[in-house]
This record gives structure tokens, sequence and C-alpha cells, in this order.
């Protein structure tokens, strides 16, 4: 049964505890992370996450949402992190860590900080049918409101997890990818199916300790004639090469 409140009004500690959910000490604080926009609600309650709450300015959730307040626009710019606010704003509880799957193509992340890039590769992880994302403790993260923005809903069915890369990689039976720069061009290379496929930090690349693991450095050939281009953004590389794996 749905509980809806027409004439509420938002108070000062519920602005302050939902604002303050752009932090990640506050998230792992409450439990909680924030989604914003009727599309991702909805992808992320269709995909089975229930919401522990719903501040909408307009009615429009399905009958079997709990918690649903409507509230002013101001009140919706005051808890938004947006610039343009998208009609909704809703507080999911953060689901408990599942260990990594081993087996089949996996992606893993060394050092990817753009919340942005983050968000990216998870659509893309769920666009290629990549459930088994890995990412090494200094990666964004996966909570914060501008990668969970940026997956479009994707994070209920691809969610990262994170560990020491060293211990994981060290104990891996796959061949392990690098994307590099000055790797083999990825054209000329068969590719396996159980593989993992390992993405860089956006400016300096896979870490010292990441590269002692690789079996295969790959790269994306460049065809520009003039070259000016120094490198490929790490999302847009991820995409290039997931889609290798999968031809």
């Amino acid at each position: 049964m749905r509980v809806k409140n027409t004439s509420f009004m938002m108070s000062k500690n519920q602005i302050k505890l939902i604002r303050s959910l752009n932090q990640k000490k506050f998230r792992q604080k409450h439990g909680l992370f924030k989604a914003e926009g009727i599309k991702i609600i909805q992808e992320l309650i269709k995909s089975g996450w229930a919401p522990e709450a719903i501040f909408t300015v307009t009615d429009i959730f399905a009958a079997s949402e709990t918690q649903l307040s409507i509230i002013t626009e101001p009140e919706l710019k005051k808890i938004s992190g947006l610039k343009n606010p998208q009609t909704a704003v809703a507080l999911f509880a953060i689901p408990k860590d599942k260990p990594p799957d081993h087996t089949g193509f996996s992606i893993v992340l060394d050092g990817v900080r753009d919340p942005g890039n983050l968000g990216t590769i998870i659509r893309l992880c769920d666009w290629f049918g990549v459930s088994s994302l890995m990412c090494s403790k200094d990666t964004a993260d996966v909570f914060n409101p501008k990668v969970v923005q940026s997956t479009m809903g994707s994070i209920a069915r691809v969610l990262p997890h994170y560990e020491d890369l060293s211990k994981i990689l060290s104990q891996e039976k796959r061949p392990i990818f690098g994307a590099d720069m000055e790797g083999e061009n990825v054209h000329k290379i068969k590719l396996p199916e159980e593989a993992i496929l390992v993405l860089g930090n956006e400016a300096h690349g896979l870490s010292p300790e990441t590269n002692n693991f690789l079996t295969h450095r790959i790269a994306i050939p460049q065809f520009g004639q003039k070259h000016s281009t120094e490198s490929l953004n790490v999302a847009t590389a991820g995409a290039i090469l997931m889609n290798e794996f999968r031809r």
C-alpha cells in the first residue's frame, strides 16, 4: 500500500540529509544513495530495488510505490544535485556487496575517478552483457549521484565490486588484457571469450602494480593523419574494446 502525502512540507532535517548524500561519508553513514529523474527511478524499481522514499512534484509513480511525497519545485531544487532538476528524487538503500564472478568476460577499472566515465562504463557493461565489473578502491564511488545519473538505471543490473586489484589479479587464471597505447593492435589479435579487460586512469593509465599482472597489452589503432589527438576517453576506449571482445 502506497503512503502518499499531498500536503507534504519538507523539514530542514530531511533536506539536509538528502543533500548530504552527495558525499560518500554520509552515504555510508546512512546506508542510502539518491537517484534523480523519472526514467532512472522507474528503471531501478523495475529491476527490483524498492525506494525508501520518493519526493516528486507530480504523482506519476505506480501504486506499488511506498513513502511517496508530493513536494514543490523550490523544494525539489533544494534536494537536487542537478542544475535542472528532473521532477523527482528517490532514496534507495545501498545494497549489500556481492563477490565478483570470476568466469566469462570481466571488466576491471584501475583508478577511474571521473564519475561520468564510471557511469558510462557501467551502462556499456549492461549493453554488452558484462555482469562482472571490478574496481580498484580509488575508483569513483558507484553511488555518487553523478555516477548513478550516468548509468541511466544500468546500476541495477551491473553493480561494481571494489577490491584490492593486486590480490584479485594475482589469483586469476584467465588472460588479462590491459588497454595500453603502446600495445598490440587489437584488430590483429584473436580475443578469447573468457578474459579480463583492464581500463586505467584517465590521465595516467594503468598503475605499475596492475601492469605486473597483464598477460597482453592491446591498443586501438589511430587512423587520423595528423595524430594530434593524444588519447581516447576511457569510456570511449572501453566501448570499442568491449565490442572487439564481443565480436
